[in-house]
């Protein structure tokens, strides 16, 4: 799977995509539908679940983790797939956001964390880069 900002990247024992954004919002959008990605075909989803998301933490890193756990959590409970987002408010340690998603006819894989291994939101000169595994 590659969309040019999203990667699947090979990682030995778990999953894990490379993620890029033009900004942060894009970045948090891109890592949100490359872990959707790697869970089910996005077109096949309706979106007609919704959720709300607010998440406060120390810094960018541990923000991504906690906004894809959130995630992950909607998908255990709603069993969605989230496809559509609004980012409402995104700092270093702050997201607000509404996300939409829903139950997918066939789930690829079955993502169980977001893990730390590795993580760290990168700087380029076209953004933002980062690399996510995820445990299976």
């Amino acid at each position: 799977m590659s969309t040019g900002a999203i990667e699947e990247i090979e990682h030995t024992a778990d999953l894990a995509i490379r993620v890029r954004g033009r900004h942060l919002e894009e970045l948090f959008i891109n890592a949100a539908l490359g872990m959707g990605m790697l869970m089910a075909d996005l077109k096949e989803i309706t979106p007609d679940v919704e959720r709300q998301v607010e998440l406060e933490e120390f810094d960018a890193e541990t923000l991504l983790v906690s906004w894809l756990g959130e995630l992950l959590w909607f998908n255990e409970e709603s069993d969605a797939v989230f496809v559509q987002f609004e980012i409402k408010e995104l700092t270093q340690t702050r997201l607000r956001a509404a996300v939409w998603g829903g139950p997918a006819t066939s789930q690829w894989k079955h993502i169980k964390a977001v893990t730390f291994h590795d993580l760290e939101i990168i700087e380029t000169g076209d953004g933002y880069e980062v690399t996510v595994i995820f445990d299976v």
